[in-house]
Parts: structure tokens; sequence; C-alpha cells
């Protein structure tokens, strides 16, 4: 009776003793642990939906395992009031009353559903990409949501993967701008907050380099290209403050991810200080057995927690076999101390030991859910995502005044594909389609007329007679093409990147009829769209842009909203060409026309079809030749370069000035060039504006020949321009 009189009074001491630091919280709580209680810690389950292969779990239900303390967190469980009843038993029924944490895949939104991760990085607009995040926050956390397993911060350079639809696309500097603002967003300045939702930079790492862009596949790449491309974004997390880790499913250079102790360990903590936990992805620690590397799921959880995995999602490893291997001395009761302490640190951040019913309130969560801030926040960052590639002639903006428009193919009044992959919570019904949004811009105007023509994936050309019967008696078409949603994601990697179905078939009918042809695509990836740029008039790259994708593709077709959207991902002519990504390197022999012995296709060309950071606008902006405040400096020193905008055009809109650098002579190869800078502008038709940049030694540096990261003496040549082809030139030198 002694024991637990003194058991309740040490907890409440530490729930209500703010003078206490966090870390001295957390001891008090790690002092009174048994071992399976620090294990318990460890050890997450999903509580409703599956999102992986099938693991094998306890036979106790989730509720038995809070009430004994084995378990440390849940996810895909959300509602204010269901996880207010779970956690009522783990802080009322449970020893020590340690809260749970609930955690969920909130990539693009929880019930209101935001444009998808790579359409939001087409913004280039960290600051509307975090102001997205925060909003997700909010909608989150009023159902119950402590974590989300969220910013996918994956470099990929290869569109067949799945995945790229979650990350911000090819390049590490806009990579971990996007980082960073999506882990500020989710978690805001104050994390004890109630609105405020724990990040996970995922996946740690080199899971976008899957060989053959297939989900899950093998990635093997130098230490120098994990540290230049594929690590920055994480760091960025890091210096942002986040959370959390999660562990990727892949191997590198043999180790995976989950065991491998110089990505988890030596970098993540030891370099970077990351003080967070790291969770696995789903079973990847399970997985270390098919890996090749662990005998049997005890050994796979041995490897993984000497690792640096701290939580265990699905796999079992942990609850089965972490304390038989603490008394077996496999693992030292200070590791396992550390792991906790981690975990527990996060929990006292989030305000759960204070407030462990914060994220419950049902009222909130009524209030909250759908609510019409949420749609004009979803509809501000649509409109800001959608990227113009092409405008022959100044065909859009439309004219409001058309008599007749014909709204063709299978994603026109699709209302559930524009949700995208990883839609969480969203509901079709709350979708506006393209047919929608066109009628609520219109209103009675224009005849509105619409045929679907055929699937999205399907070999049936039947409805192509009534799409072109349609097509016949309009002044414009509007055609609307690409993927279903759960063509990209998790699993679902494509070896072309062609038009599914017969979509191109029908695109050529309809050229065909001579009418003005406006394509919209909605798609997870770059394609291989080469008929359509050449005989489309124009196009806009829409991606998933979630519930308010027709008004806001309304808004940008018939000019009242000007497109500012710059691709953050290259997009290839072939599905031969890939990789193809702008930042890369000369080789020896690089490509000239006026001789054979250099490196080409013989069939095809080097260039893509769109490069890497293009996008249309409205107006026209003409670039000044880029100015430097030196043409010399030291490696200590800072460079300033300005450059003048002008906005040639007759609309106001935003311009994305880009500035790349290029070292021309390195102790190691460099790339063509890099971005290192960006700034999004707007000018009124007419206007000027000087756009300045400073180039500090930090973007400067690399990995050397002998792996530091240094700035080395030589000449450096920057470019300034719209795009990453696009662009001034000027060259300066940096000297000892």
């Amino acid at each position: 009776m002694k024991k637990i009189i003194f058991i309740y009074f040490f907890i409440f001491s530490i729930s209500f003793a703010q003078q206490k630091t966090i870390e001295q919280r957390v001891d008090s709580v790690l002092v009174l642990m048994t071992l399976d209680e620090k294990v318990g810690q460890l050890v997450q389950y999903s509580g409703g939906w599956d999102t992986g292969t099938k693991t094998s779990k306890p036979k106790a239900g989730h509720d038995q395992l809070a009430r004994e303390g084995k378990i440390g967190s849940l996810l895909n469980i959300f509602g204010a009031e269901i996880t207010k009843n779970i956690q009522k038993v783990a802080v009322e029924e449970s020893r020590l009353k340690i809260p749970l944490i609930f955690g969920l895949d909130v990539i693009h939104g929880f019930r209101t559903t935001f444009p998808v991760p790579i359409a939001e990085a087409s913004s280039w607009d960290p600051v509307a990409v975090e102001l997205s995040a925060r909003w997700q926050a909010i909608e989150a956390t009023a159902s119950g949501i402590h974590w989300t397993f969220n910013p996918m911060v994956d470099i990929a350079r290869d569109p067949r993967w799945g995945r790229i639809v979650e990350g911000s696309g090819e390049d590490a500097y806009l990579g971990s701008k996007m980082a960073a603002a999506r882990v500020k967003g989710y978690q805001g300045d104050d994390l004890s907050l109630s609105n405020t939702i724990v990040a996970c930079a995922k996946h740690f790492a080199g899971y976008g380099a899957a060989e053959g862009g297939r989900d899950y596949n093998t990635a093997d790449f130098s230490e120098r290209t994990l540290r230049e491309i594929y690590l920055p974004p994480f760091k960025a997390a890091v210096d942002a403050g986040v959370g959390t880790f999660m562990a990727a499913f892949n191997e590198i250079g043999g180790i995976p991810s989950s065991a491998s102790v110089h990505l988890l360990t030596n970098i993540l903590r030891d370099e970077w200080k990351f003080d967070g936990f790291v969770v696995s992805d789903w079973n990847s620690i399970g997985e270390l057995i098919p890996h090749g590397v662990a005998k049997d799921l005890k050994h796979a959880g041995e490897l993984g927690f000497k690792a640096g995995v701290d939580m265990d999602m699905e796999a079992s490893a942990y609850f089965n076999h972490l304390s038989q291997l603490v008394t077996e001395k496999k693992i030292s009761m200070q590791q396992l101390d550390e792991s906790v302490r981690r975990i527990l640190r996060i929990k006292f951040r989030l305000g759960l030991f204070d407030d462990p019913f914060k994220y419950c309130n049902a009222e909130i969560e009524t209030q909250t859910l759908r609510s019409e801030k949420l749609f004009k926040a979803s509809l501000d960052m649509a409109r800001r995502s959608i990227v113009m590639l092409k405008n022959e002639k100044n065909i859009l903006p439309l004219k409001k005044d058309l008599r007749q428009i014909a709204v063709i193919g299978p994603l026109a009044e699709s209302k559930n594909d524009p949700l995208g992959p990883w839609n969480q919570q969203g509901n079709p019904d709350d979708v506006v389609t393209v047919l929608k949004g066109l009628q609520n811009k219109l209103g009675d105007k224009s005849n509105i007329v619409y045929s679907e023509g055929c699937s999205v994936d399907g070999d049936s050309k039947a409805g192509f007679e009534h799409a072109l019967n349609v097509v016949k008696n309009s002044e414009i078409v509007i055609l609307c093409l690409g993927e279903s949603l759960n063509m990209s994601g998790e699993a679902r990697s494509r070896a072309t990147i062609d038009l599914p179905g017969v979509q191109e078939d029908l695109a050529r009918e309809i050229v065909k009829s001579g009418k003005p042809v406006i394509v919209v695509l909605m798609n997870g990836r770059p394609l291989t769209i080469n008929f359509l740029s050449e005989n489309a008039n124009a196009i806009l790259e829409a991606w998933f842009l979630g519930v308010q994708s027709g008004n806001a593709i309304a808004d940008v077709l018939f000019g009242d909203y000007n497109p500012s959207g710059k691709l953050p991902v290259t997009f290839p002519k072939h599905i031969g060409q890939i990789p193809m990504y702008y930042n890369f390197k000369n080789t020896g022999r690089p490509y000239n026309p006026n001789d054979f012995y250099t490196s080409y296709y013989l069939d095809y060309s080097n260039t893509p079809l769109y490069p890497f950071g293009f996008g249309l606008s409205y107006s026209s902006f003409e670039y000044s030749d880029p100015v430097l405040s030196k043409k010399e400096i030291s490696k200590n020193e800072s460079l300033r370069i300005s450059v003048n905008v002008i906005n040639t055009g007759q609309y106001d809109g935003e311009e994305i000035v880009q500035l790349y650098i290029r070292d021309l002579v390195g102790s190691a190869t460099r790339p063509i060039k890099e971005l290192k800078d960006f700034a999004k502008i707007f000018l009124k038709a007419g206007e000027t504006k000087k756009v300045e940049f400073t180039v500090t030694p930090e973007k400067l540096k690399f990995y050397d020949i002998n792996m530091n990261y240094v700035v080395e003496p030589g000449e450096f040549k920057i470019f300034v321009g719209t795009n990453s082809v696009d662009v001034k030139e000027a060259l300066f030198s940096v000297v000892d």
C-alpha cells in the first residue's frame, strides 16, 4: 500500500513540478520503471487498418497492453473520444500512468485533403508549405493525433518510384527548404500546445534511390552521394527541431537502414546531435530476416536496437525478445534506458504528462474538421501548386464568355482521384471536380458539356465517339488526363510512365478535330507526354490537388489566379533516359554533337521534355545580367549577387528567381550546376525589382577528395534565371 501511495505521489510531482527540467522529469519516471515497462515504451502496434505486411501481434488487445504498461504508442487510431478512452486506460489503470502517443500518416491532410507533397513543392514557397502543414496539424490534433509520420524528405531521381509523390522532388536544396517548412508547420513554436503535432523525418535514408524505381528495392551509392544528395533534407529537419525519425526499408551497400549503426548512431546522433527518437518503418526490423542479415526475429530485434531504432513498429521483435536480450546482457540496461529516455522526452515535450487528454476534446473536433478556414487554406495551396507547362500563343487565360466548352477525360469528373494517395480520412464527397469547378466559375455564362471518353487505365475506346461529338460543337476542349490516385504512392511503382490505358489515343483523336485543346494533368509523378507537349495548345500540371482541385484549376484557367509553380523534378522525354536530373556530372566525355565518342543515346536526345525549375506564367519576365559585389573572395567571405527582373507582360504575377552555382574545378568531380538559393517575388505588370542573393561560404562547400566538408579555392560560375536551363551567367574566384 505504501509503495502505491509513493508511486502516485511521484507521478503527481512529475506532472505539476514545472520548475523541473524535462530531463529531470524524464529521469524521475525512468527510475520507477521495471524492465518490462521500459520495453513497453519501445513497442508500437497498429490499432486500425494495416499499411504493410501482416505481422504477428500479441493476443491481448491494445487496451490490455496499455493497462499492463506493455505498449508506448499506437498508430491508425484517431477520434477525440476514441483516443481519450484508450488514453484513460493508460493513465488511470496502468501502474505508472505513462501516456500513450498516437501516430498517423498525415501526409497531406487529415480530413481536409491538401495537395500532395510533390505538388506543394511545386510552389517553391516554404512559407505557404509551412502554413499548409500548420493547418493539417490543427485538424489532426483535433481528432486525437499527437504524431505524424511526415515529412517524407527522400530525394527521388527516378519517376517510376511511386513514392516520389510524397516528397519534394530531385533536389537536395529545395528538398531541405520544404523539409524544414513542414517540420516547423507541424510542430509550431511550442510542441506542448494542443494543436501542434510532432513530426517524423522519413525514410532514413536513401529510400528514394531504389534500383529500377521499384519500391522497397536495394539502393546502392557512395558515401559522397549519400551526404551530398540524400542526407541534406534530413539534416535540415534536424536543424528545424524535428522530434522523430523513421528508419527506411532499403539497404545501402549491404546494410539495411534499420540495422545501420552508421546512419542511426554515427551520423544522426553523434554528428547531428539528434535527441529525439527513431521509429522503425512498418515491420522493417522484422524484414531484416528476408534481407538476410538476421537469422530470426530475436536476432533482428538485437540488430535494430543496437543500430539505434528506439521504437519497433509492428514487428513484435522488441515485445517478444528485448527483455530477454537485456537479461542475457546482449543489450545493456544503460542502452535500454537511453531509448526509453528519448521516447519519454518527446511525450513530455508534447505536454502529455501534464494533460494526457489535451488532444481529446470532441467539441473542438467537431468545430475544426472540414472547417471553412481549412477549405480556404487548401484552395490557396492548390492554386500555388499548379505548374503551367505550355501556353501556345497565350491561349490561356480563357475568356469567360465562351459559348460552349467541352470537358473531356476520365479525370474531369473524378471525385476520388484528386484526393491523391495517402489521403487519410479525405472524403470524395468533399472534392470539387474539374467539371464542378468550371461550373462554379462560369455559372450560366457558358454551356459546359462533358464526356468521360475512356477510363484511366482501361483499353476500351467505346466512349471516343461520344467525346468527339461533344467536341464537335464546342469552341474549346479541356482535356483531363493522367493517373488514378492508386497508381502512385507506396508499392505503386510503374515500369513505364506514359499516360495509362488509351488516354493518349483519345487525345490524338481530339487533336484531329482542330479545336483548341487545353490539357489538365493529374498525376503523382512526371509523365512522358511528348505528344501532348507537341500538339496541345496549353498544358497545366495539376498533380493531385485535394478537395479544392476543381476550383483551383478553374481559377488558373480563367485568369483569376496567375500560375507561378515550377517543377521540382525533371520531366523526361522517354523512359530510357531515366534517371534524369538537372544536377548531373559531365563525365570525361560530355555530350558533343560533333564527336561520336561522347555520352549520348543513338536513338534519343539527352535533353528533358521539361527541365527542373520550369514553369510558365501569364506574365513574362526579363532578367538582366547578374552583378557580383566582387570578382574575387576569400574562402571565409560572402558574395552578393543581384539581378533585375522586369515583368514585361500584361498581368501582375509571381516569379521564382533561381540561383545555381558550379565549382569549375574540384578535387572531386562536381555537378554542372547546383541550386543554392531562390526567391519568389511579386511584380506588377511593367514593374522592375532587384533581387539579391548572398553566397555564403556554406553554399560553396562540398566533400573534397578526403571527404572533408570545405570550400576549395578556384573558379566558380553562377547562373541566375527562371529555371535550371534558361539562365544568365557570371564568373568569380575563391582564393586562399
